[in-house]
C-alpha cells in the first residue's frame, strides 16, 4: 500500500509526521523523531512530508520556489514542472481549484511558509484524513497510519452507520473506523496554519433554489470525450518504470512465464476488455492513441507494441458467452492482443476469505480474489472502467430534479422503460408520484423519515427495477444490511440522523438528485480504493480514469435530460469513441450483464457456506453489539438456497467481519523510531454497546 502522511505543529521546531497513501510526516512527540516504515522524506522540518510504499520515480515530484514555498504531487499528473511551479505561485494567494484541474489521478500538497494545503479529489478515490496530535494536526492519505500514530480505538458508531446507512453523508459524517481520525469530504481541501486546521471546498455546487444553466448536449459529450482522451494520454505518456523485467532464471521458463510464476505483471499497458461500454472504451482509446500503448518488445506476451486486453470468462457460472464474443470482435483491432482469463469455483465471490488488510472495510473484499485472478494476467499499467456507471448514469432521484426545473417531458422515456420492464400500467403514476413527493420534501424531513424507519425496522421495499427506483426517490434510504442489525445499533444511528436533521434545517444546498448522485459516487470510490488495495500486485498500477477530477467534472456537466434516457451511458461512450475515430462496434455493445454477477454471488455463497458459518459462529460484530450471530447465519443460509435477500447487504456484513478479524490479528505499526510503541489497534472488541454512543 502506498500513502502520504504529514504533520503541522504549533511550534516551529517540532519534527516528524506521517500519512498512508504515499506521504508521511510528524512533528515532535515527547522529543522523539518518528518515521513511517518504508518511507522517503520529501521535505523536512518543521513540517516534514514522507512518501511511503512502492512509489515509482515518476509518481513523486517536488517543485520548489524556495526553501519555504514548494509543491509535492504524488500519483499520475499531466502537469509539467513549469505548470506545477505556476500552480504553486497561484496557490500562494489562496486559490485552490486549479491544483485539481490537471489530468490524471494524484494528490497535491502545497507548503507556503507555515501554511500547508492538501487537496482531495472530487470522487473520493484519493481521500485525505487528519487527526489532532502533539498540539497540532497530522494528516495522511490513509487512515490506519494516523490511528497507529494516536493509538486510536475502533469507532463502532461509524461501523454501525456504515451498515445502516452507507449512502447517507449525514450518518457517516466525517468519521472513519478509527476514533478521532477524520475524513476530508470529496471536493474539499485541508488547510493547516501552524497546526490549526480548516476544511474548505474548492468546487462550486449547484444551488437548490436556482437551476444551473442547461448545457448544450453536444458540447457536454465533447467535453467528456476530451477529458477521457486526455486522461488516457496522460497515462500513456508517463515514463514507463517497471523494475525487474526479468526476475531471474527459472529452468524451462521464459521472461513472461517467470514473471507470472512470481506474481508480477507484464510490462507495458493493458486494459479490461469486455462487452461493457466503459472498459471497452478505455481499451480502444488506449490502443488508438499514438505512442507506445502496449508491452515492451521482447517481453510479456510477445505482442510487440500492442495493448494487452484482458477478458474474464466465468466458467463456474456461464452466461457470458455473448460478452466474450463481443470482446473477441473488439480485439480484432491489430493494436490489441486479447487474453481470455477463465475462472472456476476457486474465484467465485466468498471462495477466498483470506484477505489482505486494507485501510478501511468495503464490500468488494468478498470478491477481491475474483478481481485479482483477472488483474494478474494484466499489464504493469492496467486500465479499468470502474466508476463509469456512477459518473455517467442518472440516479433515480434526478427525476425529482427535472420536476423542480419543470421539465416533465423528459420523464417520459425513463418512466416508459420502467413500465416495459415491469409490465404494469400503474408504473408511470407510481414513479411520477414518488418523484413529485421528493421534489416537495425538505432535506430535514427526509432525514427524519429515515430515522423513523430505522427505529421501527421498516425495510420493506417493492421488488424489481421499479422497486429499486422508487426506493431511491428519497433524500436518504437504509442500507441493504440494515435489516440484520440489532435494535440497539439501529436506534443509535436513528438518534444520530435525528440530531443531524435538527442541525440542518437549511439542507445540503443541493437538489436531491445531484445530492444522492454525489453521495453514491463517494461511496463507490471508497470501495474502489479498498478493492485497489486488496488486489494489489507488485509493480502493477490500476488506472480508473472515470474517477479522475477532470472526467468527473465533464460528466457532471452532462444535462440531466440526456443522462436519464435509457442506455445513456453506452450512447455517450459510443459518441466518445466515434469522436476519437473508433467505429464499427459489434452489435449488443454496451448491453448490461448484471444477471451473471448475481448468479456468481449466489454460487459463491453456496460454495462457501461452511466457512461463512464458521466466520459467524462467534463474530466480532456480535461482540460489538451490531448484529446477532444466529440472525446472520440464518440469512446466509437463506441466500445460499436462493431466497431473494439483498446480496449486497450480506457482502457488507461479511466484508466488515473479515476486515475486523484481519485488523485485530495485525501485529506491528506503521511507525518506527519509538521502540516502546507496539500497535495502535485494540487487541479485542469491548462487548458493551456504549462504544456506539462514544463513537457517534
Amino acid at each position: 500500500m502506498r500513502w502520504l502522511v504529514g504533520w503541522s505543529s504549533t511550534a516551529a521546531g517540532a519534527h516528524g509526521y506521517a500519512d498512508t497513501d504515499g506521504y508521511a510526516g510528524v512533528n515532535g512527540y515527547d522529543g522523539e523523531s518518528l518515521h513511517p516504515v518504508g518511507s522517503q522524506l520529501l521535505w523536512g522540518d518543521p513540517d516534514p512530508l514522507w512518501a511511503v510504499g512502492d512509489w515509482r520515480p515518476d509518481e513523486v515530484r517536488v517543485v520548489k520556489a524556495d526553501a519555504e514555498n514548494r509543491i509535492a504531487v504524488l500519483g499520475i499528473c499531466g502537469a509539467s514542472d513549469e505548470e506545477l511551479r505556476r500552480g504553486l505561485f497561484t496557490a500562494r494567494g489562496g486559490a485552490l481549484r486549479h491544483l485539481t484541474t490537471w489530468p490524471g489521478s494524484y494528490t497535491a500538497v502545497v507548503q507556503v511558509g507555515r501554511r500547508i494545503t492538501v487537496c482531495g479529489d472530487l470522487a473520493g478515490a484519493r481521500p485525505v484524513f487528519c487527526t489532532p496530535w502533539a498540539g497540532g494536526t497530522a494528516y495522511a492519505t490513509a487512515a490506519l497510519p494516523l490511528a497507529d500514530l494516536t493509538e486510536a480505538n475502533l469507532d463502532f458508531g461509524h461501523l454501525a452507520a456504515l451498515l445502516a446507512a452507507p449512502d447517507v453523508p449525514a450518518a457517516l459524517r466525517d468519521t472513519t473506523p478509527y476514533e478521532g481520525v477524520r475524513r476530508i469530504p470529496p471536493g474539499h481541501a485541508l488547510v493547516l496554519r501552524a497546526g490549526a486546521r480548516e476544511i474548505t471546498g474548492y468546487e462550486p455546487v449547484a444551488s437548490l433554489a436556482v437551476a444551473a444553466a442547461p448545457a448544450d448536449p453536444h458540447h457536454a459529450v465533447d467535453a467528456v470525450r476530451d477529458a477521457l482522451v486526455e486522461a488516457v494520454r496522460t497515462r500513456l505518456s508517463a515514463p514507463r518504470h517497471v523494475p525487474d523485467l526479468d526476475p531471474g532464471p527459472v529452468p524451462g521458463m521464459g521472461p513472461a512465464e517467470r514473471r507470472a510464476a512470481r506474481g508480477m505483471p507484464v510490462p507495458g499497458i493493458g486494459a479490461d476488455l469486455s462487452g461493457g461500454p466503459a472498459s471497452g472504451t478505455l481499451a480502444l482509446l488506449a490502443a488508438g492513441l499514438p505512442g507506445r500503448p502496449g508491452t515492451l518488445l521482447g517481453h510479456g506476451t510477445g505482442a510487440g507494441e500492442r495493448l494487452l486486453a484482458v477478458t474474464f470468462n466465468d466458467l463456474a457460472v456461464g452466461g457470458r458467452e455473448a460478452e466474450v464474443e463481443r470482446a473477441g470482435t473488439l480485439a480484432a483491432n491489430p493494436r490489441l492482443h486479447h487474453v481470455v482469463v477463465t475462472g472456476g469455483e476457486e474465484v467465485l465471490p466468498y471462495a477466498d476469505l483470506d484477505i489482505p488488510l486494507t485501510d478501511e472495510p468495503g464490500p468488494s473484499l468478498v470478491s477481491a480474489a475474483r478481481h485479482r485472478a483477472r488483474l494478474a494476467a494484466g499489464s504493469a499499467d492496467h486500465f479499468t472502467g470502474h466508476g463509469a456507471r456512477q459518473v455517467l448514469d442518472a440516479h433515480p432521484a434526478r427525476l425529482a430534479d427535472l420536476l423542480m426545473d419543470r421539465k416533465r417531458r423528459h420523464l417520459v422515456r425513463p418512466v416508459a422503460a420502467l413500465a416495459r420492464a415491469d409490465g404494469s400500467v400503474m408504473v408511470p403514476a407510481r414513479v411520477y408520484g414518488a418523484a413529485r413527493r421528493l421534489a416537495r420534501t425538505p432535506y430535514r424531513s427526509g432525514l427524519e423519515v429515515l430515522a423513523e424507519r430505522l427505529m421501527r425496522r421498516r425495510f420493506e421495499e417493492p421488488k424489481g427495477a421499479v422497486g429499486a427506483s422508487l426506493a431511491a426517490l428519497t433524500w436518504a434510504g437504509p442500507g441493504p444490511a440494515a435489516r440484520w442489525l440489532t435494535g440497539e445499533a439501529l436506534a443509535e444511528v436513528s438518534v444520530l440522523l435525528q440530531s443531524a436533521a435538527d442541525r440542518s434545517a437549511a439542507g445540503p444546498g443541493q437538489r436531491p438528485g445531484d445530492y444522492r448522485a454525489r453521495a453514491a459516487l463517494a461511496r463507490y470510490a471508497a470501495d474502489w480504493r479498498v478493492l485497489e488495495q486488496a488486489t494489489e500486485i507488485r509493480s502493477q498500477r490500476l488506472h480508473a480514469p472515470f474517477l479522475d477530477n477532470q472526467v468527473v467534472r465533464a460528466c457532471r456537466a452532462l444535462p440531466e435530460a440526456l443522462r436519464v434516457r435509457p442506455g445513456a451511458r453506452s450512447a455517450v461512450l459510443r459518441t466518445v469513441l466515434e469522436g476519437a475515430g473508433v467505429t464499427g462496434l459489434p452489435p449488443g455493445w454496451g448491453a448490461p450483464s448484471h444477471a451473471s454477477s448475481a448468479a456468481a454471488t449466489r454460487a459463491g455463497l453456496r460454495l462457501a457456506a461452511d466457512p461463512l458459518m464458521d466466520l459467524f459462529a462467534t463474530p466480532l460484530l456480535a461482540e460489538a453489539g451490531l448484529v446477532e450471530a444466529r440472525v446472520v447465519r440464518k440469512a446466509l443460509r437463506a441466500a445460499a438456497s436462493g431466497d431473494p435477500l439483498p446480496l449486497d447487504g450480506l457482502a457488507d456484513l461479511v466484508s466488515l467481519e473479515l476486515w475486523l478479524n484481519r485488523l485485530l490479528a495485525r501485529r506491528g505499526t506503521c511507525w518506527t523510531g519509538t521502540p516502546a510503541r507496539a500497535r495502535a489497534v485494540p487487541s479485542g472488541i469491548q462487548p458493551r454497546r456504549g462504544a456506539l454512543a462514544s463513537g457517534a
